[in-house]
């Protein structure tokens, strides 16, 4: 059932999002390095590997540059154009081509790339892998600012690896032991708050959430 959701839900924002899409295909190929979309290798599914499709916002090679796969607060890497489709979640549109073709749903976790993949214990990786990853879903929603919590710190990477991993592995396991079709609804519409008024707290719609590591909440007091 949920398949068939995604199929068509896919196809119709497909449909009815093309004179926005088209128009930034234009700008995209006329800005920055001339790209307009960026593929990236991501884990998802059962562990099977696809590329997932966002607009291009940084540099061509931005992975093998700088801070790798973290992005950092103010980060050369992101173009001009890419600074504000990052903030608006505006590059995460093409992802409904991974939603039409079955790589990803609407809501499940965050597939991560390889090496952020390897943050989780294997147990940790396979109840979260159980179920298709999504554009949208309880860890995304919760760390949708993730960067704000270590991109000012000197032990960013380490700080991602120790912290906020297991942070994050924990919603997730939260999402899959919960997973419902009322549940998928509202942390569709949370999204849709987030986006367009993101300092409000989505916490409250959502009762028995893992509880942040006091790490994060003074780290992002800094």
């Amino acid at each position: 059932m949920t398949r068939i959701f995604d199929i068509i839900f896919s196809g119709v924002a497909l449909v009815i999002l093309s004179p926005l899409l088209v128009p930034l295909f234009v700008i995209l190929r006329l800005t920055g390095e001339g790209e307009v979309f960026y593929r990236q290798l991501r884990v998802g599914f059962r562990g099977e590997r696809f590329n997932i499709y966002k607009f291009a916002t940084m540099l061509r090679d931005s992975p093998n540059i700088g801070a790798g796969t973290l992005t950092m607060i103010n980060d050369p890497r992101v173009l001009p154009v890419g600074a504000f489709l990052r903030k608006t979640k505006i590059n995460e549109l093409p992802q409904l081509l991974n939603i039409f073709i079955g790589d990803m749903s609407f809501v499940g976790p965050r597939p991560l790339v390889p090496e952020g993949e390897e943050n989780y214990t294997k147990d940790q990786a396979r109840i979260i892998r159980s179920v298709r990853p999504g554009v949208t879903g309880i860890g995304s929603l919760i760390l949708r600012d993730e960067e704000s919590y270590y991109a000012h710190r000197s032990d960013a990477r380490e700080f991602y690896i120790h912290v906020i991993s297991p942070y994050k592995a924990s919603l997730e396991i939260w999402y899959v032991n919960n997973r419902s079709t009322t549940l998928n609804m509202l942390i569709i519409i949370a999204t849709a708050f987030a986006v367009i008024a993101p300092s409000w707290d989505v916490t409250r719609l959502f009762s028995n959430l893992p509880h942040m590591p006091a790490e994060m909440i003074d780290s992002r007091l800094q």
